[in-house]
C-alpha cells in the first residue's frame, strides 16, 4: 500500500487538487473542480485528461466528495496520509505549516477580515476534508508563513500603538510560491541564491518580494492581498483616503470592498477584461493602458525592493503572466534599464508540490514528537 499526500487549494468557485506519492513526491493524479456553486465540473488527469459535469450544490463539501470518490474508484492502493491546503493567511501565529485541529481551524476563522476572498474558502476545504477523509492528518501551509521573519522596518504601519497592537501590519502573501522559487534557485542558479533577488509572482494575483540569501526581506503585498501590484480584479495600492472618501459619498463596506477585490485592477482599467493574454492581443486604447500601468508599477516597486535589499543581482519572473508574457518582462526589464546591470530568470512555480514537500517534512517530525494543539 502506497501512502499519499492531497494537495488542496481552495478558490471561491473552485477546488484545485494534486496527489503524490509519500515517497518520491511523484505525481499520481491532479485536476480541479469548477463552477462551485453554479455549475461545477470535474476535470482531473489519470493519466489522461478527461473532464465530466458534477451535480449541483455541495459547495467544497460537494467538490471534494467527487475528488475522494474518484480516488477511491480508481484506487491504485492508495493510503491517503495526509490533506495539505493551501491557507492564504496564517496572521502572526502560524510561521510554519501546521497540523489542524479545533484550535487551529478557530484561530484561522479569526483572520477571515483579513483575507475574504480566500480565507473563507480554504477553512470551507479543511471543514470538508476534516469530515469526508478523518482518518487523513489535515496540514495547513500559509502564504503569509514564508514573510514572517522579515524586520519590523518592513511590517510596521505608521499608525498608533494601540491600533498596531490589534495586529494591523504587514504580512505578504504568495510565500508558498516563493518558497518554491526560493529552493528552485538554489538548485538551479546556486550562484545566485545567496544573492538579492526580486523575485515576481505575476498572475491574476500579483506581488513581488525581495529576497536576500532565499529569505524574504520586504514585498509589495500588505495586511491584506489588495496592496501593491494591480492585479487581475484587485486594484493594489492606492491612497486610504480613497476608501474614506467613498464612505462618506454613501457605500457601505462591502460595496467598497467588492470594487477594490472584483472590479478593479486589469478589468477596472481597461473596462474589458482582466485577461493579460487578452489585454496584449487587443487594439483598444484603454486594454493598452492597463498594460502598460502594470509593466509601470512592476517596475517601481521592484525598485522600492532594490532599495531595500542595497541592489539587485536579478529578477526572477513567475505566475501565469510571468511565465508565459515575454513582452511584459521586456518592457519590465527596460524600465529599469537605469539600474546597473542584472539578470532575469524564469522559473515555474509549484505551489502544490511545496506544499507536499512541507507536508511531507512535517508528518516526518511528528513522528519523533509529539505535537501539542494546534502545532505550527
Amino acid at each position: 500500500m502506497s501512502d499519499t499526500i492531497l494537495a488542496l487549494n481552495a478558490g471561491s468557485s473552485s477546488l484545485k487538487f494534486k496527489a503524490f506519492a509519500l515517497d518520491d513526491l511523484s505525481v499520481v493524479l491532479s485536476g480541479k473542480v469548477t463552477g462551485i456553486g453554479s455549475n461545477p465540473r470535474f476535470k482531473v488527469t489519470y493519466p489522461d485528461e478527461r473532464s465530466f459535469p458534477m451535480s449541483q450544490g455541495g459547495g467544497h463539501h460537494g467538490a471534494l466528495t467527487a475528488v475522494l470518490e474518484f480516488i477511491d474508484r480508481h484506487d491504485d492502493d492508495w493510503h491517503l496520509r495526509a490533506i495539505v491546503h493551501r491557507v492564504v493567511h496564517g496572521g502572526s501565529r502560524f510561521r510554519t505549516p501546521a497540523i489542524v485541529d479545533d484550535a487551529c481551524l478557530a484561530a484561522l476563522e479569526e483572520l477571515v477580515p483579513l483575507a475574504p476572498l480566500h480565507q473563507q474558502h480554504n477553512i470551507d476545504a479543511i471543514i470538508a476534508s476534516r469530515a469526508l477523509a478523518p482518518g487523513a492528518v489535515d496540514i495547513a501551509c500559509f502564504d503569509t508563513a514564508f514573510h514572517s521573519g522579515q524586520d519590523p522596518l518592513f511590517t510596521t504601519f505608521a499608525l498608533p500603538g494601540r491600533i498596531r497592537d490589534q495586529g494591523i501590519r504587514r504580512y505578504g502573501f504568495h510565500g508558498i510560491s516563493y518558497e518554491w522559487l526560493s529552493r528552485q534557485l538554489r538548485i538551479q542558479r546556486p550562484d545566485l541564491a545567496d544573492g538579492r533577488i526580486v523575485m515576481a509572482h505575476l498572475g491574476n494575483g500579483a506581488s513581488l518580494c525581495a529576497m536576500v540569501g532565499g529569505k524574504s526581506v520586504e514585498t509589495s503585498m500588505g495586511m491584506t492581498a489588495l496592496d501593491g501590484l494591480p492585479m487581475g480584479t484587485r486594484c493594489g495600492a492606492i491612497d486610504p483616503g480613497v476608501v474614506t472618501e467613498l464612505g462618506r459619498r454613501g457605500m457601505g463596506p462591502e460595496e467598497i470592498e467588492s470594487i477594490l477585490y472584483n472590479e478593479s485592477g486589469l478589468k477596472g482599467l481597461s473596462g474589458l477584461t482582466n485577461d493579460m493574454a487578452a489585454l496584449l492581443a487587443s487594439d483598444a486604447p484603454m486594454a493598452r493602458f492597463a498594460v502598460d500601468f502594470f509593466v509601470m508599477k512592476v517596475a517601481q516597486f521592484t525598485a522600492q525592493l532594490t532599495v531595500a535589499m542595497g541592489g539587485l543581482d536579478a529578477i526572477v519572473f513567475s505566475g501565469g503572466i510571468g511565465e508565459n508574457a515575454a513582452a511584459i518582462r521586456n518592457d519590465v526589464t527596460a524600465r529599469l534599464g537605469f539600474l546597473p546591470p542584472f539578470e532575469t530568470l524564469v522559473i515555474p512555480t509549484d505551489e502544490e508540490r511545496m506544499m507536499a514537500i512541507d507536508a511531507r517534512d512535517l508528518l516526518t517530525e511528528i513522528t519523533t514528537r509529539s505535537p501539542g494543539p494546534c502545532a505550527a
